[in-house]
């Protein structure tokens, strides 16, 4: 299945987006301008403004305000990219060498913190209020599942809970404010702008939980990561977790050994691969992400068939299909 047959809907208004982008990217000042349009070059599928058209489609159309939203959701998006790339000390992002790679790490922050700045204020210019509140509680949000996510992996107690709780923040919270942001564009009908908060929120955590599977499962030459790579990084994900907990104490306790140590992680993370398999970390983990999944087309029975409809119905089925 190809991202292509869930935008076809908004198509046109998805070129119009990227034309709109282009121009709030441009900067007087040389290098900016540059690293911006570097930035353009690394762009991925474009996600959350699919999701903002979308969003307004199904609530009847796309507006002048709609663009501004997409817009503001992806600058703040690619800003929040950029930082993470500083922190993680990624060299590549999407095929190409990151920000901090080329022009390092003091430019790359301060092109993140430009990226900000220029999303918070084009939404003021243009006095969408509720959009910039939306938007900066999900920025909120991103920032406190990853402090959450490195407190507890630090101490290797992260509970299932735990672990829905980071990627709720961390992944599905843009998708969801992206999805209302959308409705919210167009429409004042609460029970629509929650019905597209909840569907983005399921979306992505079954999107996150089969990112997570992946790591076990994907071919590497597809995902262009090599398996076992969440483990060497001590990422603990839910298959993991789930197996930990199934685990006799002792064989905890090995487990947790390898864990700790990173010249351990190097060399045994096959046989923690093997371990999660053999528990049945896989299975429940995909089971998991079935039950979010329907849960997100489940939040959109209160809208009318229509194409846009059909298309955040496929978007769903595209997530637990994928293999990349």
């Amino acid at each position: 299945m190809d991202i292509k047959e869930v935008t076809v809907s908004v198509s046109q208004e998805l070129e119009t987006f990227r034309q709109r982008y282009k121009v709030a990217l441009k900067s007087d000042n040389s290098l900016i301008d540059k690293v911006m349009r570097y930035i353009l070059k690394q762009q991925g599928k474009q996600v959350r403004p699919l999701l903002v058209m979308l969003g307004a489609k199904v609530c009847g159309g796309v507006a002048d305000a709609s663009y501004r939203a997409a817009i503001m959701v992806e600058l703040l998006h690619s800003a929040t990219l950029v930082h993470d790339d500083v922190v993680d000390g990624a060299e590549m992002r999407r095929g190409l060498a990151s920000i901090n790679a080329v022009w390092k790490n003091k430019i790359a922050v301060l092109i993140g913190d430009y990226m900000l700045s220029k999303g918070l204020l084009y939404s003021l210019d243009h006095k969408d209020y509720r959009s910039l509140h939306m938007v900066s509680d999900a920025v909120r949000r991103m920032s406190e599942g990853e402090i959450l996510q490195i407190q507890k992996t630090r101490s290797l107690d992260i509970s299932e809970d735990d672990y829905l709780k980071v990627i709720s923040d961390k992944t599905a919270s843009l998708l969801s404010t992206s999805c209302a942001m959308g409705g919210a564009s167009v429409t004042d009908d609460e029970e629509k702008i929650e019905a597209l908060r909840n569907y983005g929120e399921f979306l992505g955590l079954a999107f996150q939980i089969r990112d997570d599977l992946l790591d076990y499962t994907g071919d590497s030459n597809k995902t262009g990561k090599q398996l076992g790579i969440d483990i060497q990084d001590k990422k603990i994900t839910l298959p993991l977790i789930y197996a930990l907990g199934q685990a006799e104490r002792s064989e905890q306790k090995r487990i947790r050994s390898i864990l700790k140590s990173s010249k351990k992680r190097a060399m045994k993370s096959g046989e923690v691969m093997d371990f999660v398999r053999k528990s049945g970390g896989l299975e429940y983990s995909s089971e998991v992400a079935e039950g979010f999944a329907s849960k997100a087309t489940a939040a959109l029975e209160v809208f009318d068939d229509s194409e846009a409809r059909r298309s955040l119905e496929l978007l769903v089925d595209f997530v637990m299909k994928r293999q990349h």
